[in-house]
C-alpha cells in the first residue's frame, strides 16, 4: 500500500512540474467554461443547465488524452520497464497512475464549479450526489484512457485515437451539442456513448433530483468503465518495443466494445432513450391555438423585433410577451375587451373572448396532459410525490396577491413541459388539484380567465425557485413560458367551466 500510494504521489509532483500538463489539466477547461458562458450568456441562471457538460468535456478531455499520453509517453521513455523491477504488482503500478489522474481530474472539476458559482451559478443541488456522480463517470472514461494507452504504440497515435472518440462524443454524444438539437436517429445513436449518460448523472444532481434520477445512467457508466479496465489490464505492456500488432490478446479489446453496445441495447429495449425535441421549432406548428394577450398581432412582422437582452438583466414582461417568432394564432379573440380586473370577469366574457376549441391537444408535445387512466411510469412516481408533497410548503405558492400564486402554480407544470421531462404529463394533475384545493371556484375560473388573456404579466421570479420540487431552475426561454402560461390557464378554464370535454384533472 505504501508503494502504491508513493507511486500516485511522484505521478502527481511530475503532473504539477510539467506546464503542458497543467495547461490541458486546468486552463483547457476553464476555457470551456468561458465559452459555455459566452454561448449560454442570455440564461437567467448562468451555467445551471450545462455544468453536467463542463465537467463532462473536462473528463473526457483528461481520458482520451491526458492519461494515455502520460502512459505512453514514460512508456516510450522507458519508466514503465524500470516500473517493472519494483517490488509492486502491475496491478498497483497502473492503478497509482489512474488515481493520480482521478485526484486531477477532481481538482480541475472543482475549480469548474467555483468559477461558475463566482459568475453567478447557485450551488448543486446534491453536493455528495455529484462527487458519487463525477467518480461514475470518471471511472468509465479513466477506463476508456487505459484502452487507449494500451492501443497506442506512440504519443501521436494517442492524439489520433483521442480525437476519433472525443469528437463524435461531443457532437453526437450529447456532450457539447444539445439533444435536442440532434436528429433522432443520432439520439438513438448516443445511446451507446457513455457521454450522454455521463452528462445525465451529472446534471441530474446539479440541478435535478438527484443519484435516483438517474439509475439507469449510474450502472451504465459502472459497466463501461469496468470492461474498460479488464479489456486495459489483460493488455497492459511494460515495454515501448512491445508493438500492439504483435502481441497476442488483441481480442480483449471487444470487452470494451461489447459493454458500449449492450448498455445502448438495453437502454434501447427498456425505452431509456428518449427523444428529446427542442421546444421552438414545435411551438411553430403546435402552437397555432396558444393564447395570447387580446388585441395582439397574429401575422409576423406587426411588432417591432426585441431588443437582444444585456447580459445578466432581464426584460420587462411586457417586453417578453412579443419576443417570441412566429407569433401564434390567438385563443382569445381579437376584439376581446379586457374588463377593469380580474374581480369583474363573468362567464359571458369568457365564452365570448376565449376559443376553447385552438388549445392545442392535451396527447400533443405542447403542453401535455395525461389521461385519468394513464398511470406514471414506476420509475417517476417517486418524482411526482416529491413534487405532490411539496406544494403546499412552497413559498411562491403562498404569496398574497391570488393572481400570481395561480400563475406560480402554473409555472410547476411548464417547466417539465419545455425541458420534456419525463413528468410533464402528470404534473398539471397535481397543479390544477392544488389550484381547486386552495382557491375558490368562481375566483379561480375569473383568474384562470384573466391570466389567459395577460400572459405577460406578474413576475417569474418563482422559476428560480423549484428545487424544493425537484426541478433545479426554470427554463431560460422566457417567452415560452410567458406562452404555455396562456395555454395552461386556458385548459384549466375550460375544465372547470365545462368547455373542454374529457375528464377534470
Amino acid at each position: 500500500m505504501n508503494g502504491f500510494l508513493e507511486l500516485a504521489r511522484v505521478s502527481l509532483a511530475l503532473h504539477f512540474r510539467n506546464r503542458m500538463a497543467l495547461f490541458y489539466g486546468y486552463l483547457f477547461p476553464t476555457i470551456f467554461l468561458v465559452a459555455f458562458w459566452v454561448l449560454y450568456r442570455h440564461e437567467r441562471v448562468p451555467i445551471a443547465r450545462h455544468l453536467g457538460e463542463l465537467l463532462t468535456i473536462g473528463v473526457l478531455g483528461g481520458a482520451c488524452f491526458g492519461l494515455p499520453t502520460t502512459m505512453v509517453g514514460e512508456r516510450e521513455r522507458g519508466v514503465w520497464r524500470r516500473y517493472r523491477l519494483a517490488p509492486l504488482p502491475a496491478w498497483s503500478v497502473v492503478a497509482s497512475t489512474v488515481l493520480a489522474r482521478y485526484v486531477l481530474l477532481l481538482s480541475a472539476g472543482v475549480l469548474q464549479i467555483a468559477l461558475a458559482m463566482m459568475i453567478g451559478m447557485p450551488a448543486p443541488a446534491h453536493p455528495f450526489g455529484i462527487w458519487v456522480a463525477f467518480t461514475c463517470v470518471a471511472f468509465a472514461f479513466l477506463g476508456l484512457g487505459l484502452v487507449i494507452a494500451m492501443l497506442a504504440d506512440n504519443v501521436p497515435a494517442v492524439q489520433a485515437l483521442g480525437q476519433c472518440i472525443f469528437l463524435p462524443m461531443l457532437i453526437i454524444g450529447g456532450v457539447a451539442v444539445p439533444l435536442a438539437s440532434l436528429p433522432v436517429w443520432a439520439q438513438h445513436l448516443s445511446a451507446f456513448f457513455p457521454g450522454r449518460y455521463a452528462v445525465d448523472v451529472l446534471q441530474a444532481n446539479v440541478t435535478g433530483a438527484g443519484l435516483g434520477q438517474a439509475l439507469f445512467s449510474v450502472l451504465a457508466l459502472i459497466v463501461i468503465g469496468a470492461a474498460g479496465s479488464l479489456a486495459g489490464a489483460r493488455l497492459f505492456r511494460w515495454d515501448a518495443g512491445e508493438r500492439f500488432a504483435a502481441r497476442s490478446g488483441k481480442g480483449w479489446i471487444t470487452v470494451a466494445i461489447a459493454a458500449w453496445v449492450a448498455v445502448g441495447v438495453v437502454a434501447e429495449s427498456r425505452g431509456g432513450v428518449r427523444i428529446v425535441r427542442s421546444p421552438e421549432p414545435v411551438a411553430t406548428n403546435d402552437l397555432q391555438s396558444a393564447p395570447v394577450a387580446a388585441g395582439a398581432p397574429t401575422v409576423p412582422g406587426d411588432r417591432p423585433a426585441a431588443p437582444a437582452p444585456q447580459p445578466g438583466t432581464r426584460r420587462p414582461a411586457a417586453d417578453r410577451a412579443v419576443a417570441a417568432t412566429p407569433v401564434p394564432k390567438p385563443a382569445v379573440r381579437d376584439s376581446a375587451s379586457t374588463p377593469s380586473g380580474w374581480q369583474a370577469v363573468t362567464l359571458k366574457r369568457i365564452e365570448a373572448d376565449i376559443v376553447f376549441t385552438r388549445l392545442p391537444p392535451d396527447d400533443g408535445v405542447v403542453t401535455p396532459i395525461a389521461h385519468r387512466d394513464e398511470g406514471p411510469e414506476p420509475e417517476i412516481v417517486g418524482e411526482l410525490d416529491l413534487v405532490r408533497k411539496g406544494l403546499p410548503q412552497w413559498k411562491p405558492g403562498q404569496v398574497s396577491d391570488p393572481v400570481q400564486r395561480v400563475r406560480n402554480h402554473l409555472y410547476v407544470a411548464i417547466v417539465p413541459d419545455l425541458f420534456q421531462m419525463p413528468t410533464e404529463r402528470f404534473v398539471p394533475h397535481i397543479v390544477f388539484e392544488r389550484l381547486e384545493s386552495t382557491i375558490p371556484r368562481d375566483d379561480l375560473i375569473k383568474i384562470l380567465y384573466w391570466i389567459a388573456v395577460h400572459p405577460a404579466e406578474g413576475d417569474d421570479k418563482a422559476l428560480d425557485d423549484l428545487h424544493s420540487l425537484g426541478f433545479g431552475n426554470g427554463p431560460s426561454d422566457a417567452d415560452e413560458v410567458r406562452i404555455r402560461t396562456g395555454i395552461y390557464a386556458a385548459k384549466l378554464l375550460g375544465r372547470l367551466i365545462g368547455k373542454i370535454q374529457g375528464e377534470r384533472p
